[in-house]
């Protein structure tokens, strides 16, 4: 099918929102854009993204011929045999299966042994974590849930009607998938679940459609948002994007699996039949919003004073772990400022330390997946952080290499919308959205380089200081 004139829509359900986006099939140029606010918890009835979706969808979908769901990774949904939701649904920054992950872990025999089987090893945002906690903590919900499902699954079960689907990228980020094997590993759901084998949503082709809504609109087969902002981005070799949202995320595809029996770098699966090594913080964008409520700022003031201090910021270390921490595995711990001198303890170096720590978080992340093999020239800066003048200022330097900043603009949900414009085409390959519109940061300087690598060593130090306490 000829994709001239014809409109599609993504739709990125995310941890705070829907957003959905509406594109032309050909260019990607976005004509009309809905969205609507998610409840603030680490649990969810889905029933509320389904709300959300009507509501950011209303009035805008007219015309649609195909669309797509992006959704937050790892969440877990579990459904009974009538269809019905068992429990509201445990999101990925609901970390009380930290301990079901440490389980886990050490029950297939550590790290490698996981590396080896799925690609990474359980942390708490995983769903094989909050269902090994199910099956302890709600057995009789465990014994109810006859299918489980992500959330991106979810919506687009609901949207079709027909049978649960899922892809190969969100599916990696369960704990019982392999991305190399593109298989499910059953005997690892069983375990998690304590013998119990639920339903799992069939795994798609990259451009394989899911089905249609009551009305004939297409349905593709939807993904994970990171793989999602991947596909929008089409990122190629050589790219790693950093993405500064309520997680940070560092990810870069490969043509090959990864497995890192560290658990820094997560072993997932892309959009398009590659691979996405990822590592991701808890802590991204709100350390700033934090930092500035503290400081008794906004955003741009902020920005004002991590500017007027010096890089090092007079030798103030934060370890931004306000929501303890996935990367490093540090689910309990707290932020800690280092390095309080009378002489130091400025609003300037107190705000420079806050941007500094975020950076050196993901650039530990960007360590990590150049270690798997991932090759890095360059870094492309999303997210709503990305928007901050200091982060964009700092950020070259604590990287130690060029950094772009595309247009702003809702990558997941253009992702979606790009998968669904491939599968309406039945194209080999999805369509050329990508324009030049980027905001290339200079530098880095030898300087900036220098100044950065002391910055991410002495933060280095002060995370090695909090794992040995």
């Amino acid at each position: 099918m000829s994709n001239d004139d014809v409109l599609v829509a993504g739709v990125d359900s995310s941890t705070q929102s829907t957003k959905v986006v509406v594109c032309d099939a050909r260019t990607g140029m976005v004509v009309r854009t809905g969205r609507a606010d998610h409840p603030d918890a680490t649990e969810v009835d889905p029933g509320e993204w389904w709300t959300a979706w009507r509501q950011a969808t209303e009035g805008i979908l007219e015309g649609v011929s195909a669309l797509g769901v992006a959704g937050q990774q790892h969440g877990m949904v579990t459904v009974d045999d009538d269809g019905g939701i068992v429990r509201p649904a445990l999101l990925w920054n609901d970390t009380r299966s930290a301990q079901a992950a440490d389980d886990l872990t050490a029950e297939l025999g550590g790290p490698d042994a996981w590396a080896e089987a799925v690609g990474s090893v359980p942390v708490a945002s995983f769903t094989i974590a909050k269902l090994r906690w199910l099956a302890d903590h709600e057995p009789d919900n465990a014994d109810r849930a006859a299918r489980v499902l992500l959330p991106h699954d979810w919506l687009t079960w609901r949207l079709t009607g027909g049978e649960p689907v899922t892809d190969r990228g969100d599916a990696s980020g369960t704990g019982y998938f392999s991305p190399a094997e593109r298989a499910y590993r059953g005997d690892l759901l069983a375990r998690a679940m304590r013998g119990r084998r639920p339903e799992l949503p069939t795994v798609l082709d990259p451009a394989e459609p899911a089905g249609e809504t009551p009305d004939g609109v297409l349905v593709s087969a939807g993904t994970g948002d990171n793989m999602s902002a991947a596909l929008a981005l089409e990122i190629t070799e050589g790219d790693v994007v950093v993405s500064l949202g309520t997680s940070g995320t560092v990810f870069g595809v490969s043509p090959t699996p990864s497995a890192d029996p560290t658990g820094t770098v997560a072993g997932f699966a892309d959009a398009t039949g590659r691979f996405l090594p990822l590592a991701c913080t808890l802590n991204a964008a709100r350390v700033l919003t934090a930092t500035a409520s503290l400081l008794n700022v906004d955003l741009d003031g902020l920005d004002r004073l991590a500017l007027a201090a010096e890089p090092g910021a007079g030798g103030l270390t934060l370890l931004p772990y306000l929501d303890g921490e996935r990367t490093p595995n540090l689910p309990d711990a707290a932020g800690s400022l280092l390095g309080l001198r009378r002489s130091t303890m400025t609003p300037e170096n107190v705000a420079r330390a806050a941007v500094e720590g975020m950076l050196c978080g993901l650039a530990a992340g960007l360590h990590a997946v150049r270690e798997q093999g991932v090759t890095v020239r360059r870094v492309l800066l999303i997210g709503g952080a990305a928007r901050s003048a200091s982060v964009r200022a700092i950020a070259p330097g604590v990287f130690g290499v060029p950094v772009v900043v595309p247009e702003p603009g809702e990558y997941v949900a253009l992702g979606a919308a790009r998968q669904a414009a491939w599968a309406l085409s039945g194209a080999m390959d999805p369509p050329t959205w990508q324009g030049e519109d980027a905001v290339r940061l200079e530098g880095p300087t030898d300087d900036e380089v220098a100044a950065g690598a002391d910055i991410r060593h002495r933060h280095a130090e002060a995370r090695r200081s909090v794992h040995r306490v």
